[in-house]
């Protein structure tokens, strides 16, 4: 393919340039490098997007989509990360829409997809159990059909902003007497408002609330919020998952923490000199930046396949792999450069009346957290040993 931008994409780039410098709201301006955020703010954003009529890059123009070049989606993904502009939740825009797309009725995909694009539903991902998490196929949850609903009752985790959502796409077990466990899943949209569903906050190591347990007691959901045919639920799930690790990849985002490590390490001092000039320390740095363009270009090349009309593939679990392994990667290089000013502090501590205080820098603060967060990275979307075992099975045959 060729890499080398045209007239026409230089121009499309000053126009997200400056739709970004004007339009993107005022109060949400530095909320993602401070990594504070609520629904409103999410919301915000995708309003906006939607009013200038790219709310969704990535979807086929007929449902709403932008229509753009695999090259405009690049240089948008680029500029929205170079403005630090907050990400858009990939829960119900990245994950849920392809499948309606792909396996929605048309009354579903009338009716939710217009909320997704223009900010009016939050969507969170019903995955993930105490006891089923890499092995999904052993999850428990049970959805009973009586007459026209299913009666839910089982327990979700890790269920990323959860407490923001306003529904939940869950897999459930709908016929546990399948010869496969995969065989008796079935993928249902159920109303976060509905009797019988709990969020309870997990509060993680680095102080934050950003994921929960969702309980499910008792929860009639019509039979329409089945999306495609009961019991094939396992194709619709692994069909989201390809478009979740492609998205997970990250390398815009990362491409602004490696600027964002330069700067710290040209500032922080090594025996009376910025780290930066360490020799040790800037190799490490350098092939962290090698490691990204090779990414860069495989993520380039999956772009232009989809484009053609090739969907996800086993490249998207090398995104997966490499994309997590470069964003832990530039964390635990973050945090090296600030050294002991990235120790003390963690979100939500200390309290009002402590005697604690962060010291150092205020870019130090969050090092630490970040890096702590940034933990689970290899492990959501399917941990990146089982993404290895589907690369030597599809890629190597083995």
């Amino acid at each position: 393919m060729d890499l080398s931008f045209s007239t026409e994409d230089i121009a499309f780039r000053d126009e997200v340039r400056t739709f970004l410098e004007k339009d993107y709201p005022a109060e949400l301006r530095g909320k993602f490098s401070r990594d504070e955020y609520a629904k409103e703010d999410f919301l915000l954003w995708q309003k906006t997007l939607f009013k200038r009529g790219w709310g969704a890059p990535a979807w086929p123009k007929k449902f709403g989509g932008t229509g753009w070049t695999a090259t405009q989606k690049y240089i948008f993904q680029e500029e929205c990360a170079r403005a630090e502009t907050l990400p858009v939740p990939p829960f119900g825009m990245a994950m849920l829409a392809p499948v309606l797309m792909a396996f929605g009725s048309e009354e579903q995909k009338a009716h939710y997809l217009p909320r997704i694009l223009n900010g009016t539903d939050f969507w969170c991902q019903g995955y993930s159990e105490p006891g089923a998490g890499s092995d999904l196929a052993s999850l428990k949850t049970k959805a009973e059909r009586q007459g026209d609903h299913y009666i839910i009752n089982g327990q979700k985790t890790w269920t990323t902003l959860g407490h923001f959502a306003d529904w939940i796409f869950v897999l459930c077990r709908t016929d546990p007497k399948a010869k496969k466990p995969q065989e008796g899943i079935s993928f249902i949209l159920v109303d976060m408002k509905s009797p019988g569903v709990e969020v309870r906050p997990i509060i993680t190591m680095d102080g934050s609330h950003e994921v929960n347990e969702t309980w499910l007691t008792d929860v009639k959901v019509p039979v329409a919020n089945l999306v495609g045919k009961e019991n094939e639920g396992w194709t619709y799930a692994k069909y989201l998952l390809a478009h979740e690790r492609s998205g997970i990849a990250g390398v815009a985002r990362s491409k602004k923490g490696i600027e964002r490590l330069r700067q710290i390490a040209s500032v922080e001092l090594d025996q009376g000199q910025p780290i930066i000039r360490n020799p040790e320390f800037a190799k490490k740095i350098s092939e962290l930046e090698i490691d990204l363009s090779a990414l860069e270009y495989t993520e380039l090349r999956t772009l232009a396949g989809e484009a053609s009309g090739k969907g996800p593939g086993p490249e998207s679990s090398i995104l997966k792999i490499k994309g997590t392994e470069i964003q832990q990667r530039i964390t635990e290089l973050t945090l090296e450069a600030v050294g002991v000013y990235g120790a003390p502090y963690f979100r939500g501590f200390p309290k009002d009346g402590d005697n604690q205080l962060p010291i150092g820098p205020d870019y130090a603060h969050l090092t630490a957290p970040m890096y702590a967060n940034m933990r689970k990275t290899s492990i959501y979307g399917g941990s990146n040993e089982i993404q290895h075992n589907i690369i030597a099975k599809m890629v190597l045959g083995l």
